[in-house]
Parts: structure tokens; sequence; C-alpha cells
């Protein structure tokens, strides 16, 4: 099928569109109950420790030792790591559709998100992410962290596309607001069937059988 549209890459976020979030709220809140840890102390310490946890200036293992283990716990190091890692599960659907969209319109694909390392390699083996992702602006490899404008015009200049012909698909309105400045086409993701019609409007459908 002829590209006919003037949207010639995507970016998309992974924790809440492609696949759960990786570290979130509402996980570190299930950790603090499941592991009986004090949650206003471990929020405090993460959210003093996030960013240079999340732009690869800090080990999973020294995050680990800041936010949990400054204290001797009945629990292990590797135990906390592999509740953290167990929780990823994917939106087959969301896979599904920027999959077919890369088939259909020879669209280039980047991540740009906000991911620690070790969690964000694990996410993207696991679930083979690279299979249809051309390029990962992941915080903990570029060592910038959404919402700094900064994360988008390097991807942008990575991609050598135009900020009017790509689209970014993501789950937090702050974000897409940032991109947008920039000229990017922002989508703001709640559900598979609106971020369908949303990409329709760009000219992006997926309403064909595709074989690659």
């Amino acid at each position: 099928m002829n590209n006919t549209s003037a949207i010639s890459c995507l970016f998309v976020d992974i924790g809440g569109v492609l696949l759960t979030n990786g570290w979130d709220h509402h996980l570190r809140k299930q950790a603090a109950t499941d592991f009986k840890l004090d949650w206003n102390e471990m929020e405090s310490r993460h959210h003093l420790n996030v960013d240079v946890y999340e732009t690869d200036k800090l080990t999973l293992k020294e995050y680990l030792a800041r936010v949990v283990f400054d204290q001797e716990r009945p629990f292990t190091p590797t135990q906390f790591r592999d509740f953290m890692f167990a929780h990823s599960q994917p939106y087959p659907e969301m896979i599904e559709l920027i999959t077919q969209l890369k088939l259909r319109y020879g669209l280039k694909i980047f991540v740009v998100s906000n991911e620690a390392r070790e969690i964000n390699d694990y996410r993207i083996e696991k679930f083979k992410l690279d299979e249809f992702v051309d390029c990962f602006v992941s915080s903990c490899y570029v060592h910038l962290r959404k919402p700094d404008k900064d994360i988008f015009r390097l991807a942008l200049d990575i991609a050598q596309v135009p900020a009017k012909q790509t689209a970014y698909i993501e789950n937090t309105p702050l974000f897409v607001q940032v991109a947008e400045c920039l000229g990017i086409r922002g989508i703001l993701h709640t559900d598979y069937k609106s971020t369908c019609e949303k990409l329709a409007v760009l000219g992006l459908t997926n309403d064909e059988e595709i074989t690659p």
C-alpha cells in the first residue's frame, strides 16, 4: 500500500501504552504493602532518587540500597527486584497496532520513555519490543528524562524526520503537551479504540490484514 500519510515516524511511550508501567506509584504502593514497608518513607526516598535512577546515574542495586535497603530487611534485594520485574505485562492490541502500522506505512518507530536501565532492558527482551521498534530513546540511554523537551529534540535529530511528520502516543497529558510544543502531533492514549480513532485522523488506519 502506498504511504499517503504525512506521518512518517511514530514516537511511542512504553509504560501505559505498549506495556503496563514499569515501576509506578501503584506498584510501589503494592510493594510497600506486600513487603511491609513504611510507604511514606519509601516514597519520599524514591522521589529524591528517581531522576538520577532513570537517567542511569544509579544502578538498580544502588537505587534499592537508598530507597528500600537503607536498613536491614527480612527479604533480599533479589526478591524485591523479582517483584518489580514480575508485574510487567503487555498490551497485545497496542503492540499489534504499532507493528501493523509500521508494516503498512513504512513508519519509523521510536520509543521515547522514562525507564531505568535494568527494567528497560528486561522489558525490551521479555516482550520482544526490538522486533518492531527502530530506536529506543529511553531516559537511561540518553541521560535525559521527560518532561525535558530535549529528549524529544534528540529523538527528532536521530530520526531525521520533521516534527510535523511525527506523532507521539503517550498516556501522560503533560508529556503530550511538551511534545506538541515542538510541533509533534500529540496523541493522548487512554484506550485502544480512541487511539485508533486519533491515528485515523492523521491518516494512519489499521483496517486491513497485513502480511510481512
